[in-house]
């Protein structure tokens, strides 16, 4: 007795909605990669990452809420409204965002409209990083929240912060491909503190 193959042994109809799946697949995948100006499929990751960094904040912020207001965290109702919370929070963090790339996007000059994508998760990476980076820098230096001034501790927090800052977003633009985008936006904000004169040509 011969084995049939797969498509012996699908139903009638089968056959078409498999096929009506792929089509819809491709085609949403096609208007997706059209919208967002993709040439390769390696370009999808920026997407991915964005996304990614939108639910991963809103479940952060979602978990805060859920702290702050007294709920238990090995509770069954606790899991249930986090992941409310989260894709809530997520939606709106999308929303906002998208708006944001419609207003940006005539203002910040791209070739393609995905780098704009890659620009926003350089500044993300950037600024969380270098805000762990400058604490046990202020710490050595002697400067504790705690013991310390407001005014003086912050001063110096800012102080320390922003030249890293500016080298880190230089590395992190590189690393996403933006670096002529980040090496731009770099002179121009510091010609505009009175730096100008360090890059006249």
């Amino acid at each position: 007795m011969s084995k049939g193959t797969d498509k012996d042994l699908l139903l009638p109809g089968e056959e078409g909605i498999d096929l009506d799946h792929f089509k819809l697949y491709f085609c949403a995948m096609q208007k997706f990669k059209d919208r967002w100006e993709i040439q390769s499929s390696w370009q999808l990751l920026f997407p991915l990452l964005g996304l990614s960094g939108l639910l991963f904040s809103g479940y952060l912020l979602g978990k805060y809420i859920l702290k702050s207001t007294g709920f238990i965290a090995n509770d069954t109702a606790y899991i249930g409204l986090l992941s409310t919370i989260t894709i809530f929070l997520t939606y709106i963090f999308l929303v906002v965002t998208l708006r944001l790339f419609e207003v940006l996007e005539n203002k910040w000059k791209v070739t393609y409209r995905w780098e704009l994508i890659a620009i926003f998760i350089a500044f993300a990476i950037t600024g969380s990083t270098a805000a762990r980076i400058s604490d046990p820098i202020i710490s050595f230096l002697g400067f504790h929240e705690e013991t310390t001034n407001g005014w003086i501790y912050w001063s110096a927090r800012i102080f320390i912060i922003f030249p890293v800052y500016q080298i880190l977003l230089l590395i992190v633009g590189w690393i996403f491909g933006q670096f002529n985008f980040f090496w731009n936006f770099e002179k121009k904000m510091l010609s505009r503190l009175g730096f100008a004169r360090f890059f006249k040509n």
